[in-house]
């Protein structure tokens, strides 16, 4: 049922550019394993090997964490509809902040959305197809756009006292670059 290739194809990408949700794994050498899900308009394929997606805040900042420490990184995709597919991207990542020139030469890939906090960029090794078949059929009805309303009320200022607050520690005690 499954199979491997070293890149993506141009049905796999067509598939990705479809998806609604992702979910995004990363974990340091120890401690928590981190799994989040991933909506809204943030990921693009650079190349067959290559995606970017625009990390915005949330309540913690573990990708980014485990990134700095262990740069492996794994992306899914499932169908909810049409054919059955599972999609996994597993790679290498590293997180970019806006002060980066990564971040002004990549940006612009993305609408502009309040609590953009990263863009990770994501080099891939593994592409792995498995069948979906144990995945429901779910009808899509739109994005929630509650976290960039939200962000967008903060402002830059009660973002920055935000990711103080909420984005400087890690799960196991790390400390994030957030506040760098």
């Amino acid at each position: 049922m499954g199979r491997q290739l070293d890149k993506l194809t141009p049905a796999l990408i067509d598939f990705i550019k479809n998806q609604k949700l992702f979910f995004v794994a990363t974990a340091m050498e120890e401690g928590s394993v981190n799994l989040s899900p991933k909506g809204l308009d943030s990921l693009r394929v650079l190349d067959e090997n290559r995606v970017i997606w625009l990390n915005l805040t949330g309540s913690g900042n573990e990708t980014s964490t485990h990134l700095m420490g262990k740069n492996r990184i794994t992306i899914m995709f499932c169908a909810f509809d049409g054919d059955p597919i599972i999609l996994r991207l597993y790679g290498s990542a590293q997180a970019y902040r806006s002060n980066t020139v990564f971040w002004k030469e990549h940006i612009d890939l993305f609408p502009k959305m309040a609590g953009s906090r990263q863009l990770v960029d994501v080099k891939i090794d593994l592409v792995q197809i498995s069948c979906g078949m144990g995945v429901p059929i779910m009808e899509y009805k739109h994005q929630r756009q509650s976290l960039v309303d939200w962000a967008e009320n903060q402002g830059e200022e009660g973002l920055k006292k935000y990711w103080s607050k909420k984005n400087t520690i890690s799960l196991d005690g790390y400390p994030t670059d957030i506040a760098e």
